[in-house]
């Protein structure tokens, strides 16, 4: 590799990692969400809309779920 192409990857590294951490606060925030909404008082559409948007958020590993969470947490602090 020479150094053009190790300065595009390395950019391209840190665009991706810049995603990632506003990507973590979206899902840090829909999981505080879904976690504090009643289900009682969403009408049909909601509830579908929340649910799948539960099952997103379970199918995530714990460590991602973890590292979302805390970014929400830091921000709210």
């Amino acid at each position: 590799m020479n150094k053009q192409e190790v300065e595009l990857l390395s950019n391209e590294v840190e665009l991706l990692m810049n995603e990632r951490t506003r990507l973590l606060k979206v899902v840090g925030a829909a999981a505080v969400l879904v976690a504090n909404t009643d289900p009682k008082s969403l009408h049909n559409d909601a509830l579908d809309a929340a649910e799948m948007l539960s099952e997103a958020i379970n199918a995530l590993s714990e460590e991602t779920l973890k590292d979302a969470l805390e970014s929400v947490q830091v921000e709210a602090a």
